[in-house]
């Protein structure tokens, strides 16, 4: 049996994007979630028809049938349930990794790092770039999931 499942770990707001990205491009997705997903997320699952659990890894099925893991930020990789899907070699990826494998490739990434002022640097620069007439969109680590952006077919991302 060929695994052909792409499980998303986490379900905040990456995961949900991840999983709204995974099922524009037609791909089969479970998403899983050790806690409770907010209201708010369920009705997009659900609203969606995308496959999930909360409360637990049903970790059996998600280790035989994955093919690939989208991991939320939230789990670090040092997680007992990470470790053991590395030893599996199940291929994991972050979900900012996967929204820019959607990527067109004429779009450009603006990434901010350092340890102050990252959202409000994001902010001015998207603000201008808008002001601008610019296809921009904003995600990642302000409150919006960088896979939801993409979905948007922005010219840059940041």
């Amino acid at each position: 049996m060929k695994k052909k499942l792409l499980v998303i770990l986490g379900g905040g707001e990456s995961g949900i994007g991840a999983a709204l990205l995974a099922k524009k491009n037609g791909l089969k997705i479970f998403l899983s979630d050790s806690g409770v997903i907010l209201n708010k997320y369920k009705k997009i699952l659900i609203k969606n028809k995308i496959p999930f659990e909360e409360k637990g890894h049903s970790k059996n099925i998600i280790t035989k049938k994955a093919a690939k893991i989208i991991k939320s930020p939230g789990i670090t990789r040092n997680n007992s349930f990470i470790e053991k899907i590395n030893l599996l070699n199940i291929p994991v990826q972050s979900e900012l990794e996967f929204g820019k494998s959607y990527l067109d490739q004429s779009s450009y990434i603006i990434s901010i790092t350092g340890s102050n002022g990252k959202t409000t640097v994001c902010s001015i620069i998207y603000k201008i770039l808008k002001e601008n007439k610019i296809n921009v969109g904003i995600g990642g680590n302000i409150g919006r999931s960088f896979s939801r952006e993409v979905i948007k077919k922005k010219k840059i991302m940041y």
